[in-house]
């Protein structure tokens, strides 16, 4: 009889008992709906609060160290039944005591390293107690295939567990891994095979033959001034004539500026060796300074000594025939003045008062203020500094002009 009709019978039969089972049912569904909307709740907040912040390395990294934590687990489920003999639910509850102790030592060692940026011991046990696991797990191997795959698993679980320590590492410290002194880059580049830098092929074959026209001239001159034989002169010149016809032919020397700059940068770079001993280089833990300190004062000249004696800035003067202007006339005044100013500043020239009164046509107290004010920027002050350094001259408004061909100013 059809399960149908063995229902509709059941219930006919025993209508109290079907009612009552037709209950339960739909209990029982509400039940599972509730639990699986739970589920599928807690799912979501686990994932948008533990996986998806992570990024997708970290994930497969925790999935693969599970399955050969797992696959360790296997291997200590066989020695504690084969070996040791534990059966039932001793055998449930002992068999992966390490790998819930590696599991241990790996959250602890993830807890030092972001409170105490270091993994300490537990670090150290995670790779002890996994090299015990993976040889327990291997001494009850039935095969050299399964012994080396029950020692694999639990190493390739530790060595996943220190690639995501290693990441740790490096975003909360910020620091990276070691640099190796011995790497395939760095043995290539020794034997002069590979390039260090990004250039390509023609600037690097370029660069080898401007070098070698420079070192070529620097043997023949030193030849020539240890006084050698005609025929190591001759020899010399031959080498930097040939030379130099190659980085003629494949650089473009003859016609590309940026070429011949380089190489007589190189030739002088070699013909000036010697003077590297006499060099002084700041000693480089010296305090920095901002700028040279000015020396004492040299003796002026008694022409110079009469103009300094009294500071025209310190003078009040008052012009016989006092300007009475609006404020639009004096504001287009003063720009006058500063356009000139700028225009002499510009010609590294520093102008007087006098100068700026009689070309705007104000009177000298106003030229005065404003000259007081301008001359402190920098560009005027560095100029009035070198006008001491270089000439003696002491700024005080009005002294002498220098004229164009006396004018050597530093930059």
């Amino acid at each position: 009889m059809p399960l149908f009709e063995q229902a509709a019978t059941f219930a006919s039969e025993h209508p109290v008992s079907a009612v009552f089972i037709c209950l339960l049912a739909l209990i029982a569904l509400a039940l599972a709906i509730l639990a699986l909307r739970v589920a599928i709740r807690a799912g979501t907040r686990f994932y948008l609060q533990v996986i998806a912040p992570r990024p997708i390395e970290d994930i497969l990294t925790v999935v693969a160290a599970s399955i050969a934590t797992g696959v360790s687990a296997q291997g200590m489920w066989r020695f504690s039944g084969d070996v040791l003999g534990l059966d039932g639910p001793l055998r449930l509850l002992l068999f992966a005591f390490i790998e819930v102790a590696i599991v241990t030592s790996a959250v602890r060692a993830r807890r030092n390293m972001r409170e105490n940026y270091s993994a300490g011991i537990d670090g150290i046990a995670v790779w002890a107690l996994t090299c015990l696991t993976a040889v327990l797990s291997s001494l009850d191997a039935r095969s050299l295939a399964e012994a080396v795959f029950r020692l694999a698993a639990p190493l390739v679980a530790a060595w996943l567990w220190e690639r995501g320590m290693a990441i740790e590492r490096h975003r909360i410290r910020g620091t990276g891994r070691i640099n190796w002194r011995f790497t395939p880059e760095r043995v290539l580049v020794r034997m002069g095979i590979a390039e260090v830098s990004d250039r390509t092929a023609s600037e690097v074959d370029a660069h080898r033959r401007l070098t070698r026209v420079a070192l070529a001239a620097k043997k023949a001159r030193s030849l020539r001034e240890q006084g050698a034989s005609d025929r190591k002169l001759r020899v010399a010149m031959a080498r930097l004539d040939r030379a130099m016809d190659q980085a003629v032919e494949h650089t473009g020397l003859a016609v590309d500026p940026a070429r011949q700059e380089a190489l007589l940068q190189q030739i002088a770079a070699l013909y000036n060796t010697a003077k590297l001993i006499d060099a002084d280089p700041r000693v480089p833990w010296a305090a920095e300074t901002d700028h040279q300190p000015v020396p004492a004062r040299p003796a002026l000249p008694p022409a110079l000594a009469r103009l300094v004696e009294d500071e025209d800035e310190d003078v009040q003067v008052l012009d016989t025939t006092p300007q009475v202007m609006d404020t639009a006339q004096r504001a287009a005044l003063m720009r006058a003045a500063r356009e000139y100013w700028d225009r002499q500043i510009a010609k590294r020239i520093v102008p007087r008062t006098v100068d700026i009164a009689q070309e705007i046509g104000i009177s000298l107290a106003t030229a005065r203020e404003y000259r007081a004010l301008w001359k402190l920027e920098p560009q005027a002050h560095a100029l009035i500094e070198a006008l001491y350094q270089e000439h003696g001259i002491v700024d005080t408004g009005t002294f002498p002009i220098i004229a164009d061909g006396d004018r050597i100013l530093t930059g």
